[in-house]
């Protein structure tokens, strides 16, 4: 049972990883080869393998930072491990409010395929900000956005139609996400028409809010115990799903001598 599951998760690192050499504009970082049989270590795999997928998914063109991409791929990874999502969930959404709300900041990446799903504008809290969202919090009507991981859950019919409940996996940050209905809705004061308007889009009551034209296809893709991360300009922010040891423990855990020439 036990190599059976680290075949299973190990499977969802390396399953399309066909790199012989590894170096990064995005990272701004670069793995040296010391010789052609040396084997990596475990963090060296972990980072090879997040720019692989950074690379193969264009992610950079679309405007997703590196070091975002990877703390999202890394508490992923652990909420995997610790079993808050099946080992069959390959769905990431990226929120990225350091971004303007004028810029599409919103990804949501099929990290198995190693595809882009989708790029989209998506609103924060009107007590976060106007153009901007600077400021964030888990409280009770505060109409701020809160930063971290969540988890989807199921689709329901409520105030603005088709929904998607979330739960926040941050104590501190996000965790009063169901009680604040924190949840992903189509809202008209997303996308171009409000940009043109005022010069940004409009902004939720804290919910990640999303265009009425594309909130289908965003909960249809990321419904059913996926991963969502928001990232924010907030330095006293801090998850334990950002730590790197479980990813590397289970690298290193694994019965398999990985060296670069075998992908």
């Amino acid at each position: 049972m036990r190599k059976h599951f680290l075949w299973v998760t190990m499977s969802i690192f390396f399953l399309s990883a066909t790199i012989l050499s590894w170096k990064s504009d995005g990272a701004n970082r670069s793995v040296s080869v010391r010789k052609e049989n040396a084997a990596f270590t475990t963090k060296e795999l972990f980072e090879q393998y997040v720019n692989n997928l950074y690379e193969a998914a264009h992610l950079k063109e679309a405007g997703l930072a590196f070091n975002v991409f990877e703390k999202a791929v890394t508490g992923y990874t652990n909420l995997k491990l610790s079993h808050q999502v099946p080992q069959s969930s390959e769905v990431l959404t990226v929120v990225d409010f350091s971004k303007s709300s004028r810029e599409k900041r919103m990804w949501i990446i099929n990290l198995l395929n190693k595809q882009l799903v989708l790029n989209t504008w998506v609103a924060h809290g009107s007590g976060s900000g106007q153009e901007m969202a600077n400021h964030f919090s888990d409280a009770n009507d505060s109409h701020e956005s809160s930063l971290g991981f969540y988890v989807t859950d199921k689709v329901y019919n409520g105030k603005h139609g088709r929904s998607l409940y979330l739960d926040g996996m941050d104590e501190g940050f996000n965790g009063n996400a169901r009680m604040r209905s924190i949840v992903v809705h189509g809202a008209n004061y997303v996308g171009p028409a409000a940009i043109n308007e005022q010069g940004y889009i409009g902004r939720s009551f804290g919910c990640p809010a999303v265009s009425p034209k594309v909130v289908n296809k965003v909960i249809n893709t990321i419904a059913g115990k996926t991963v969502l991360f928001i990232n924010g300009n907030d330095e006293s922010y801090y998850s334990k799903y950002l730590d790197e040891t479980g990813p590397l423990n289970l690298m290193a855990s694994a019965d398999t001598s990985f060296n670069f020439t075998k992908f």
